[in-house]
């Protein structure tokens, strides 16, 4: 892949990536004083219920769908042969699991109105078919057809949410955009896909060929995922209230949003290297994982420092009276930017490329069962700090299993140091936003404003005064850009 394809895939997959959380993010400071905490913390605790669904429905397709269309990129029969394999199968699994979903929690659950909105979630699960245009790094098109979809829920969102009664009228708001969104992708496959004389016989055969491979990727994934889900449905459970659902989901939201910004350069390197991977290309491979080492950490230092100095002005003017403990949170989680970015570049961008997906799939499963079990322990205590906690040291352990699995494959040893400069920048910048902000009025939009743009200036400058390598190679790009 070019470099300047691939600059254009990080910039649409970002945006893809936070258009997922971007209508709640806008609707936030709106929603969060509509609806009130308790609202929130019950729509949360719901939508971690129907995400096991979703998970399981999924059956890992996502990424051993986007694997596979990369590697039958120049091979168009072959490729549609896949997708409709992949698709097919992804429709029987999610179809199954609507139908125990509505059985179980639509009918004998605790809020069954919520529970039978989400199912419009699970469905949709069926029909995402975004993976295919990932594998064939096309990311334009999601963006802009869901981009669409979801202005028009947050615009159903400020039209009909307008008290805490219509909990069930935001919930439908937030899933159905999904579901539409989804769907309006499938009118863009004829560019891809060509006919392939399939047989029922045949993609019965060609199915249970990807059984095996498919269900290798799905282990790692539905542990990363349960293990994210069960903070929320751990909190609901053991917690002392449904509030504390509502605390840390709004405090892990903001953080998610920010860390979309740095995942999702893994999402669009995937086919590039697998790519590198087929060729036997091993030096692409590891200049590949140096750079996106610099890149990730240049951003994920950023984010941290910046997040947590702002948090304390941030949290009461976007979510108003009443969240005060969001702010603890949002620092406490914050952590996981330069961590989760450390596994995502291990992980998505070598081990899964390069077909390692045991060791893959146990560090999540590593992940998992630490933070399960420190759930188990703090969440009694400590509510959604306890959570806050657990999660930041489960996903630790998450990148320090990869990390010891790679030491001999990577120079790792270089890659890691390369982000202590980042982290130093990051703490400077973090202590001049905090005395400026000293100076400044509380509860003023206009001082949160100030301290954003400081630290939006202060940090490049940086870079640019230390020539930071990174700040070399964008303007190497620039250049070659305007020849």
């Amino acid at each position: 892949m070019k470099s300047g394809r691939l600059i254009k895939n990080y910039i649409y997959n970002t945006m893809y990536q936070i258009l997922v959380l971007i209508a709640p993010l806008i609707t936030t400071p709106y929603v969060s004083r509509v609806l009130g905490v308790t609202n929130i913390g019950i729509y949360q605790y719901s939508q971690s219920i129907a995400n096991y669904f979703v998970l399981i429905g999924a059956v890992g397709t996502t990424l051993y769908g986007q694997r596979e269309i990369a590697y039958l990129y120049n091979k168009p029969r072959e490729r549609s042969v896949a997708f409709w394999e992949i698709e097919i199968f992804r429709l029987v699994t999610t179809t199954i699991c609507t139908i125990l979903y509505f059985l179980i929690f639509c009918i004998h659950g605790s809020y069954p109105q919520i529970y039978a909105i989400l199912a419009l979630e699970v469905i949709a699960t069926a029909f995402d078919i975004s993976w295919l245009f990932m594998g064939m790094e096309n990311f334009k098109i999601t963006v802009i057809r869901n981009t669409i979809i979801k202005l028009t829920g947050v615009i159903c969102v400020f039209l009909f949410v307008k008290s805490p009664d219509d909990l069930g009228i935001y919930t439908m708001c937030v899933t159905a955009p999904l579901l539409l969104g989804n769907l309006s992708l499938w009118f863009s496959l004829k560019t891809y896909l060509v006919k392939t004389g399939l047989t029922a016989a045949l993609l019965i055969t060609g199915i249970k060929q990807r059984l095996r491979p498919i269900l290798v990727l799905f282990l790692p994934q539905v542990a990363q995922d349960v293990y994210l889900l069960l903070d929320k449905t751990m909190i609901g459970v053991l917690g002392s209230n449904i509030d504390q659902v509502g605390y840390y989901s709004q405090g892990q939201k903001i953080v998610k949003i920010v860390l979309m910004v740095v995942t999702s350069l893994g999402t669009v390197m995937l086919p590039t290297m697998s790519a590198f991977f087929a060729r036997g290309d091993t030096e692409g491979i590891k200049k590949s994982v140096k750079t996106a080492f610099r890149f990730i950490y240049m951003l994920s230092f950023a984010l941290l420092f910046g997040l947590c100095a702002i948090a304390p002005r941030f949290v009461p003017i976007f979510y108003g009276t009443g969240y005060d403990p969001v702010i603890n949170l949002i620092i406490i989680i914050s952590p996981i930017l330069v961590i989760i970015a450390t596994s995502n570049v291990i992980g998505k961008q070598y081990l899964l490329p390069t077909n390692q997906q045991k060791a893959y799939t146990l560090s999540i499963i590593a992940g998992a069962c630490v933070n399960f079990f420190l759930n188990m322990l703090l969440i009694h205590f400590w509510d959604a700090v306890g959570a806050s906690i657990a999660t930041v040291i489960a996903e630790l352990a998450v990148t320090m299993v990869q990390c010891w699995h790679v030491k001999d494959q990577l120079p790792l040893k270089q890659c890691l140091t390369s982000g202590i400069r980042y982290g130093v920048y990051g703490i400077i910048m973090f202590l001049v936003v905090r005395c400026v902000g000293a100076l400044l009025p509380q509860g003023k939009v206009w001082a949160l404003g100030v301290m954003i743009i400081i630290g939006m200036v202060v940090y490049p400058t940086e870079l640019l005064l230390m020539k930071d390598p990174m700040v070399k190679m964008g303007l190497t790009f620039i250049t070659n850009r305007k020849k």
